[in-house]
């Protein structure tokens, strides 16, 4: 089956991001990174042009690293000897990574520059953003914490087993989302009740232990409730 096949493929990939995250702590500090630059983009009000370019950056470092761990996993497996051609390529990928990140602080502080000027001038305040973008932003930020929270848990798969369970925290951010952008209640009704069944199918599938989904719904709920509370 095409989708089947799909969600393998997905499946392996997300197992990819997590390993990484799991045994390179460069990389867990890059999603550290990711998550507090792309929250102080919001807070200051970037304009959409301006954030797409901050999470361009964003993404690059995280892919550079991500490729780096990658050679290094590679060469490790060709050479496990010492071998000067096999510093030179980890030196080499560990050089694109650094480039990257300087590139990428470089944009932020052209970007963010004008904006912390006018925070000096005028004093601190939150800028408001509208429902599609403060929900795009929140899936993000739960997405990250999953990630990160597996990582530091060491146990189970991104999209079977662990603490916590990132279905869960997805599908209950989806509903503070909904809640938040309709304001109607047979709608978020209906989106907890189908939050609910996702998070009930973890349990009965005995991929996760209840605890996990109780704690991956509250995740995906109270951080999706905070981003709407501090930008809506």
């Amino acid at each position: 089956m095409p989708l089947k096949k799909w969600l393998e493929s997905a499946s392996n990939a997300i197992e990819g991001i997590l390993h990484a995250a799991k045994t390179q702590r460069h990389l867990r500090y890059h999603f550290y990174a990711a998550f507090a630059v792309l929250f102080l983009s919001f807070v200051m009000g970037v304009t959409k042009m301006e954030f797409l370019v901050i999470s361009i950056a964003v993404i690059l470092v995280l892919l550079a690293e991500m490729l780096n761990t990658a050679i290094e996993a590679t060469v490790d497996l060709l050479s496990p000897e010492r071998s000067e051609l096999a510093r030179i390529a980890k030196d080499v990928a560990a050089g694109a990574v650094f480039i990257t990140s300087c590139g990428a602080a470089a944009i932020g502080v052209i970007v963010l520059y004008p904006y912390l000027g006018r925070i000096f001038a005028s004093g601190f305040s939150v800028a408001k953003h509208a429902g599609q973008d403060i929900a795009i932003l929140s899936f993000v930020f739960v997405l990250i914490a999953v990630v990160l929270l597996k990582a530091h848990f060491g146990k189970g798969h991104p999209l079977s087993g662990g603490m916590p369970s990132g279905h869960s925290a997805l599908a209950f951010s989806v509903w503070i989302a909904i809640t938040y952008i309709t304001g109607n209640y047979i709608a978020s009704a209906l989106s907890l009740a189908l939050a609910v069944a996702v998070a009930r199918s973890r349990v009965t599938k005995k991929i996760h232990r209840p605890f996990e989904v109780v704690a991956g719904g509250v995740l995906g709920a109270a951080l999706t409730f905070a981003l709407f509370r501090i930008f809506s």
